[in-house]
């Protein structure tokens, strides 16, 4: 990968990221993950719905048709299949739950104009939209990384009625250069429309994003979904203001903030600072994990989950 740049795109790697982008289009359109130790076989059911401005997203549930309810969303350039630890996990015997592909993301639309990406509104009505469509009564929402943009900017729209909690994941509620960790030249440049750069930086930011080398199999495939997302949307999603402290001090519903110590992504100061805002927020914080905790110790990211959704859901 190293020469990638000076010498372009080798007929080789062409076939690669060919048989990447293969990958996860036949996963994102059969909701295959990769298998887990204790992994279980949930109900899964796939459905799309159509925002106001017309971008159609695409869905799914798993789980317990029954169970109290969770509302997953994943991060910048990531999908659904984020996941795959959760629905996939002993989580689906008890839990309803929701994920979706946001705007510009995995099989959802991909208008390239950054009008569909800009306005906060958008967002919220994006999210708006997923909940009416599953018919979600009081979900508690996950947000990871960007995701926790998402839940802000659906807060500053409809504040938190008809919300029984928020998990804030690695989550993003404020953009300022002292949360930014080393990663983000990588982020950057993964705007590239050089297409060698492009994967190299992917690359580059998936490595930062844990603690421990991601298997091959594992990064092969987060590979194949981030490179569903054209470098001009991620470009667009990277140019937004965060405007979310008004919103962020009015939420009345249970909070958890997760948060690993050694996030490369997000720096601690900015779980720190959203636990400043949030009233009664409680935290979690992992050792020896980075941006992704639900992925690099999903047993205890599982169990933390589980009981705050019970938590919330006696509120």
């Amino acid at each position: 990968m190293k020469n990638l740049r000076s010498r372009g795109l080798s007929r080789s790697v062409v076939l690669v990221v060919g048989a990447l982008m293969m990958i996860a289009l036949l996963l994102l359109a059969s909701g295959a993950a990769i298998a887990q130790p204790q992994a279980v076989s949930p109900k899964f059911r796939p459905f799309t719905v159509q925002t106001p401005d017309g971008v159609m997203i695409s869905a799914q549930e798993w789980g317990n048709p029954n169970g109290a309810e969770i509302l997953f969303i994943h991060g910048f350039s990531q999908s659904h299949l984020s996941w795959s630890r959760q629905v996939r996990s002993e989580l689906a015997n008890s839990f309803r739950m929701i994920t979706y592909d946001i705007r510009g993301h995995g099989e959802s639309d991909k208008p390239l104009d950054q009008a569909y990406y800009k306005d906060h509104k958008r967002w919220a009505d994006e999210l708006k939209a997923v909940i009416e469509g599953a018919k979600l009564k009081n979900p508690v929402l996950v947000g990871w990384s960007y995701g926790g943009r998402i839940i802000a900017e659906y807060l500053m729209e409809y504040g938190d009625k008809g919300i029984a909690g928020i998990n804030f994941v690695a989550a993003f509620t404020k953009v300022v250069p002292e949360f930014l960790g080393p990663a983000t030249p990588a982020v950057r440049k993964m705007t590239s429309e050089n297409l060698a750069e492009n994967i190299e930086n992917t690359l580059s930011f998936l490595r930062f994003s844990t603690v421990k080398a991601l298997p091959p199999d594992e990064l092969e495939m987060m590979v194949a979904y981030n490179m569903v997302v054209p470098a001009k949307i991620r470009s667009h999603l990277l140019a937004r203001p965060a405007p979310y402290e008004d919103g962020l001090k009015k939420i009345k519903v249970p909070v958890l903030v997760t948060h690993g110590l050694e996030d490369r992504v997000a720096l601690i100061p900015t779980a720190h600072y959203t636990l400043s805002v949030v009233p009664k927020a409680r935290s979690s914080f992992y050792e020896n994990a980075g941006h992704m905790p639900f992925w690099e110790n999903a047993p205890r990211f599982n169990r933390e989950l589980a009981e705050f959704v019970m938590i919330a859901n006696r509120h």
